[in-house]
């Protein structure tokens, strides 16, 4: 199973942008999706995520002004980015939870995609 992200890139603050993250290979079903970052000298956390019924949770500090999605038929997820801020600024990862063909659940990641945010 592979996760390839894109979408990622430099930007102004106030600017927008759209991560998305396309799950491939022996895939059978997949549970939840989301989207984690990590800055520079910090712990990897939280950003938004989505379970396969559409429900969503996102971290406070990005409620209102980002959106997570997913296309179930394409195995995409989406993160749609706006009023970007500088502390927006990391390397953002993608997660799925899949269940394989082999019907093993486990959990993937993305290779990461940077978002810095100029001020």
């Amino acid at each position: 199973v592979q996760l390839v992200e894109s979408g990622g890139g430099l930007v102004r603050a106030g600017g927008s942008l759209r991560l998305s993250c396309a799950a491939s290979g022996s895939i059978f079903s997949i549970y939840d999706m989301g989207w984690y970052r990590q800055a520079p000298g910090k712990q990897r956390e939280l950003v938004a995520t989505i379970a396969n019924d559409g429900s969503t949770n996102c971290a406070d500090s990005v409620k209102g002004r980002f959106t997570i999605s997913r296309d179930n038929a394409k195995n995409t997820v989406y993160l749609q980015m706006n009023s970007l801020k500088p502390e927006d600024t990391a390397v953002y990862y993608c997660y799925a939870q899949v269940l394989t063909a082999s019907y093993y659940k486990y959990p993937y990641w993305g290779q990461g995609t940077q978002v810095t945010v100029s001020s």
